[in-house]
Order: structure tokens, then sequence, then C-alpha cells
């Protein structure tokens, strides 16, 4: 049987890793589309230097995931237009639909800053060390320390006890999507 060509093992890779890619993409960004077009714009970047990293390409991927995060927020923070009203249609609707831990974690989580949010992720939804999280996004141990701290502490009182009620049920915060205290501790 012949060996898989470097072409062949990059979309195996793609097709085993792509729904993690995506998750983190969503907890990174918290819209769907953005997400997908995060992982898209990653892995473009990534193609060329396939070769390089085919061994063990999720340190890489991430961190250009991550700082792709990063760079989209600053190009968009200039466009937006911030509001301080929603149009009736968009208030009713949030206010007559039910909101699930799920929902009300990703919008605490887009009321963090992006490199916070980042942090956060990395860390607790997809499991990196400190060290590894710091690597991917090219910070100082001691900036990720200190952007995790602020950031729980954020999440705490913008969370109050519904953080610590999620990380109790059995499928965290969210089915599938990990659980907001790190890996290996309760």
């Amino acid at each position: 049987m012949p060996e898989p060509t470097t072409h062949e093992q990059f979309d195996d890779w793609v097709v085993a890793r792509r729904p993690a890619l995506l998750r983190t993409a969503y907890l990174l960004t918290g819209n769907e589309h953005d997400a997908e077009d995060l992982v898209q714009a990653a892995l473009i970047k990534v193609v060329p230097r396939w070769h390089r990293i085919a061994d063990d390409p999720e340190p890489y991927v991430r961190t250009v995931l991550s700082r792709e995060s990063v760079s989209r927020w600053r190009r968009r923070r200039w466009r937006e237009l911030h509001t301080d009203r929603l149009p009736e249609d968009l208030r009713t609707w949030q206010h007559d639909r039910d909101v699930t831990d799920r929902e009300v974690l990703r919008q605490a989580l887009q009321r963090l800053s992006p490199r916070q949010r980042a942090v956060i992720v990395l860390r607790y939804f997809d499991g990196l060390t400190e060290n590894e999280t710091a690597h991917a996004l090219g910070l100082g141990l001691g900036t990720v320390k200190k952007h995790g701290r602020e950031a729980m502490a954020r999440l705490r009182g913008l969370l109050g006890d519904t953080l610590h009620d999620a990380s109790r049920t059995p499928a965290g915060p969210s089915a599938g999507t990990g659980s907001p205290t790190p890996a290996g501790q309760p």
C-alpha cells in the first residue's frame, strides 16, 4: 500500500480535527459563521507549512487560530457600530427565548477581551497547560496567568453562582464544549 501524500495527510487531519477546531473557533468568536471563517483562514495559513508540522500539527494550528482571532477582532473593532438600543423585534425575541447555560456562558465569554477569551478557551475548554497556552498565543507565562486570573474573576462576576453550578452538571456548561475548570481539576 503506498504511503499517503502530504495532501492526503492534511485532508485526513482536517477531517478528524475539524469539529474540535470549530468548537474552539466558536468559543473565540461567539458566532458560527465567524468560527467557520476563522478555521478556514487558519487552515489556509497552515497549508504551506504542513510538511514541517505534519508530525504534530495541533500546537501550530491552535497558535494560528488564536492569533488570527485576535487579529480579526482588531481589524473589525473600528468598523462596528455599537448601539444602546436593540431593535424592538430583537429585544422581544431575546426576552422570550429560553436562555440555556451554553448561551449564558457564550455571552459572558464575549464580554472578555479577545486575549482573555483566548486564554480561557485554550486553558479551560481545550485543556492546554499554561505553558502550552503561552506558546500558542506567543505570550509570556506570567501574561497568560494574569489574563486567566482576570478573566476568571470577570466571569465569576458576570455569572455568579451559575459558573459553579454549570461545572457540577454531568455535561459541564454545555454538552460537548468541555468544562469551565482546567482539565484534571474538580
